[in-house]
């Protein structure tokens, strides 16, 4: 069984698509746990029209996050297979079935993702060929982007591969790294609330030694709002929250031997953040005064990923380069059925 887990706030308007989308898969059976934060738009009567068992809905009294919202429907959900859905995602109809087909190549590959374009709800065109994520990759500043974002689709991308990771928007992981790389019964790390949790899991998976997979086959639309190039343009708790997990991230994951190795561009973008923050907006501040007074719960999760660990050092840091980093995997053969 395939579990479906998505996690939504105000997202009447895109919701319905998202789900549509979920009922043509050509894959199944699909469970479906949406756990709701506290939507005021009307989300929650849509909500309250979806009939179990194959719709389970949590709805949550405050605004718990996307990390806590996904543990949520993960200690909810009993597939073998978990994907993590935005509600702002439209999958193709095969998008399951050729994610599953891939899995079958390589059991260590525990996180798979396949290529996203943009959607553009009620645009022109609505489904686009403009990339939105084929993988995640960090470059050598520690900072996360999305392979091909924003580039047009000219087939660049139509080579299955290792990537560093996959984006929270339609992440699918195997049962058994869910259970591996959990840390204190947290899957995504709560204390991230929203934005980076996904590339900080990506690391974490990374050093316990599972692989992410990169399927092209498996096409997917998304209608993505928070992007590097739009930080001017995003509300304050976001890029808040953006500036706060960055140095949460380094201090579960990061070596010490990381950090020295690639100093200079790590410093020059930590000192051109607190520049900004201390000259420019001085409510980001408090951002840090967060990861101080929490240190030593984060200090204790780095003690149980850093002791579980089964990878090098050296290769984990060979992901981290100025253009985005994949490596080759296996084709899979013609096949006359789907792993269904």
């Amino acid at each position: 069984m395939i579990s479906v887990l998505i996690c939504t706030f105000n997202s009447c308007r895109v919701l319905p698509a998202c789900l549509r989308a979920l009922e043509q898969q050509s894959c199944g059976p699909l469970e479906i746990v949406i756990v709701d934060n506290a939507s005021g738009d009307g989300t929650r009567d849509f909500l309250a029209r979806l009939q179990p068992p194959k719709y389970q809905v949590i709805l949550n009294e405050s605004n718990m996050g996307f990390a806590a919202a996904q543990n949520q429907a993960i200690r909810k959900a009993r597939g073998q297979w978990l994907c993590s859905l935005n509600a702002d995602v439209v999958l193709s109809p095969d998008f399951f079935s050729q994610l599953l087909r891939a899995a079958e190549l390589d059991e260590g590959a525990g996180v798979l993702c396949g290529k996203l374009l943009r959607w553009n709800p009620g645009g022109e065109p609505e489904f686009s060929s403009r990339l939105d994520s084929t993988g995640i990759y960090f470059t050598p500043s520690l900072r996360h982007f999305d392979r091909g974002g924003e580039e047009d689709d000219r087939g660049q991308y139509q080579q299955m591969q290792y990537v560093f990771g996959a984006t929270g928007a339609a992440a699918f992981y195997r049962r058994a790294l869910v259970e591996d790389v959990s840390v204190e019964g947290e899957f995504f790390d709560e204390d991230f609330f929203a934005y980076r949790e996904d590339a900080d899991l990506a690391w974490r998976a990374q050093l316990l030694g599972w692989k992410c997979l990169y399927v092209p086959a498996a096409v997917g639309w998304h209608e993505r709002r928070v992007t590097p190039e739009r930080f001017w343009q995003l509300p304050l708790l976001i890029n808040w929250h953006s500036v706060r997990n960055r140095f949460l991230m380094r201090l579960k994951n990061a070596t010490l031997g990381t950090c020295l190795r690639l100093f200079l561009p790590v410093t020059f973008r930590d000192l051109t953040i607190i520049g900004y923050c201390v000259l420019a907006d001085r409510r980001f501040l408090s951002a840090f005064a967060f990861v101080w007074r929490n240190r030593q719960r984060t200090l204790r999760k780095r003690r149980i990923i850093q002791a579980r660990r089964r990878v090098r050092e050296a290769e984990i840091r060979s992901w981290f380069r100025d253009r985005p980093e994949a490596r080759p995997a296996k084709t899979p053969a013609p096949a006359a059925s789907t792993p269904c």
